[in-house]
């Protein structure tokens, strides 16, 4: 496929394995980062903090809590979308963040996958039993909801792309 764009969103896939001792670079992270905040937002709130963690205990600790996430403890990197109230719209409205948060990581993904690293998002919100430990483990203060656990590093293994395209899932005009 000619796009690189579209080339990267159809051949992203989650990766759960990563090559040892292989680091993320400092300005890819920030290039990751930057994608992630790219994001679209419910009335541009822009209602996301990011806790980036390289240190191989804290990773080790969050893989030991999180059910899901046991593959960050061996990812050289992990980035916490995370939700910062003072950010939320109210009424009606007060759980579009969730969608603003999701979009943020989407594109944390495809970035990481356009600079050559694997990722995958691991859920967080809306389970206390998750929400605490990493709450707890990073010191996140009250008013900050952790969202995901994104584990990134080198792929250890091609990854495996999977194609979902369905056309039955598609219904034209009306259902």
């Amino acid at each position: 496929m000619e796009n690189l764009a579209l080339n990267n969103i159809l051949t992203r896939s989650s990766v759960r394995t990563y090559l040892p001792d292989r680091q993320i670079q400092e300005n890819d992270i920030e290039l990751i980062l930057k994608a992630g905040m790219a994001a679209p937002s419910a009335v541009n709130r822009q209602p996301w903090q990011f806790v980036v963690v390289r240190d191989k205990s804290t990773l080790r600790r969050l893989a030991d809590s999180l059910p899901y996430a046991k593959m960050a403890a061996h990812a050289s990197t992990a980035i916490i979308p995370c939700g910062d109230k003072k950010n939320f719209l109210e009424g009606i409205d007060d759980s579009l963040w969730v969608q603003d948060l999701s979009a943020a990581t989407e594109n944390i993904l495809l970035a990481a996958h356009a600079l050559g690293y694997g990722g995958v998002w691991t859920c967080v919100y809306p389970h206390p039993e998750r929400e605490n430990p990493v709450r707890e483990i990073l010191s996140i203060p009250d008013g900050i909801v952790p969202f995901a656990v994104i584990p990134i590093g080198v792929p250890a293994n091609p990854p495996h792309i999977i194609d979902k395209w369905d056309p039955s899932k598609i219904h034209n005009e009306k259902w």
